[in-house]
């Protein structure tokens, strides 16, 4: 079987995940069908037949294990692999007990998904190609000609060109992730893969496995070698997202790996080499972790061979026009408003917000500005009614903060400190206490928020 003729059946009752797999496979040469939820599966497939079942655990009615059990029962021919962002060993276990051919974490990488779609199909073939950048304007996507991202630039540019290991530092949604793949693309590897895995999202039972992979038999449920992220990005660049959320035992077998280059899979006896450029990211304090015990100083010098620090939004306003247009622009073609604009004054309203959660919470804000507005022109009246719906300060409490003080001796941190506690306050009442809806209106994870709340003291 080929994959131009393997079909695959996406379960997922978050429409952004299920057509972004699905979009990954068909871009694959896979014929991939994204379906909401069990009922619908169960439906499309009485209807014709696929090859392949990829489904969500989680999903509200009939879940992932539900939906397991019952193609096992009607259609035991067909292949399921289940996929979860709550996963631990038991479940991992219980998945292949009950019958599925393999268990993805979300986030998933590209190339993992798609060697668990061939290995579930009985394709060989691995693939090997980079996935695709997200094309951006200005230099390697990166948005702005402020000084302070000038800076970060050039030393992603020096960075790209040596094979040393890199550590970006910034707040969450400053673009972490973009100067990861900035390095990638402009380095002698840029013709590999690009794999990603993020620290603390999964539990250290499962993150070991993940990162090196497994033998078979390595424990219940392993029926067959499953390579890990290292090995996925041969030749390439492993991105290591969080990397100051690792537990200390993960952080040692880390550790091993940076020095020593070499890895087992879990279960296995043969080292193998690692061929890969690390480049590991955080917006924790490393160093006051170091002092504080919860981070290792070797592994920490390890990782800081070359620091890079992404600025916060605050601290490069004058990006915020260009970024604004820009994210208008992409979004009005993705979204069917090729014709949609920002006003100059509404540009200015967006420059005086203190964007707590940064480029990402602007880009986000402005994906619901376009979809939500009724016409093309986006003027102070639309951005002030979508900063109202978000939970979001207005424009007014930073204009006279800035120009009347309620304290002499009030520092910048300070009121940045006030700015973020009342965006996160507002987002909580605006979602009545629903923690995730609130990340989701701030434009940023869950774990962020939960970070934030117990910084400003709002748990």
């Amino acid at each position: 079987m080929s994959e131009s003729q393997a079909s695959v059946l996406v379960v997922d009752d978050d429409v952004a995940v299920g057509s972004v797999l699905a979009a990954l496979l068909k871009q694959d040469g896979f014929e991939a069908t994204f379906v909401p939820n069990a009922q619908v599966a169960l439906a499309t497939l009485e209807k014709r037949p696929f090859d392949l079942v990829m489904s969500d655990v989680r999903m509200p009615g009939m879940d992932g294990f539900q939906l397991l059990a019952t193609l096992k029962r009607l259609m035991p021919e067909v292949p399921v692999v289940l996929l979860t962002a709550h996963g631990t060993v038991s479940m991992a276990v219980d998945a292949m007990k009950a019958g599925a051919v393999d268990f993805v974490l979300k986030p998933f990488a590209k190339d993992e998904v798609l060697y668990c779609a061939r290995k579930a199909l009985g394709l060989s073939k691995a693939p090997r190609e980079a996935p695709p950048v997200q094309e951006f304007s200005g230099s390697d996507g990166m948005v702005g000609a402020s000084k302070a991202l000038d800076a970060a630039k050039e030393l992603i540019g020096r960075a790209a060109q040596s094979s040393a290991t890199v550590l970006i530092l910034g707040e969450t949604g400053t673009g972490k992730e973009l100067a990861a793949r900035a390095i990638h693309t402009r380095s002698s590897r840029a013709k590999e893969p690009f794999v990603r895995l993020t620290g603390g999202a999964i539990p250290d039972t499962l993150f070991e496995s993940e990162l090196f992979g497994y033998e078979k038999g390595a424990f219940t449920g392993a029926v067959n070698r499953k390579p890990g992220r290292v090995e996925l990005a041969k030749g390439g660049t492993l991105f290591l997202d969080e990397v100051g959320e690792l537990s200390m035992p993960i952080q040692v077998k880390l550790l091993r790996l940076l020095q020593e280059r070499e890895f087992e899979r879990v279960g296995g006896t043969e080292t193998l080499k690692a061929d890969v450029r690390i480049v590991a990211a955080t917006h924790r304090g490393l160093e006051q972790m170091v002092k504080d015990g919860t981070f290792r100083e070797d592994l920490f010098y390890r990782l800081n061979v070359i620091p890079i620090v992404l600025p916060p939004l605050r601290d490069r306003s004058e990006d915020v026009d260009a970024l604004a247009m820009f994210f208008v622009a992409s979004l009005g073609k993705t979204h069917g408003r090729p014709n949609a604009k920002l006003s100059p004054d509404a540009l200015a309203l967006l420059r005086g917000q203190p964007w707590p959660g940064n480029v990402r919470q602007l880009q986000n804000f402005l994906e619901r500005l376009v979809v939500l507005s009724t016409g093309d022109a986006l003027g102070v009246t639309e951005v002030q009614r979508e900063l109202g719906r978000a939970g979001a300060p207005t424009a007014q409490a930073p204009a006279a903060a800035a120009g009347t003080p309620s304290s002499g001796t009030s520092s910048l941190d300070d009121r940045r400190k006030d700015a973020e506690r009342g965006a996160v306050q507002d987002a909580l009442d605006q979602s009545k206490g629903n923690r995730a809806l609130a990340a989701r209106l701030l434009g940023v994870s869950r774990r962020t928020l939960y970070y934030k709340l117990e910084a400003l003291g709002l748990k």
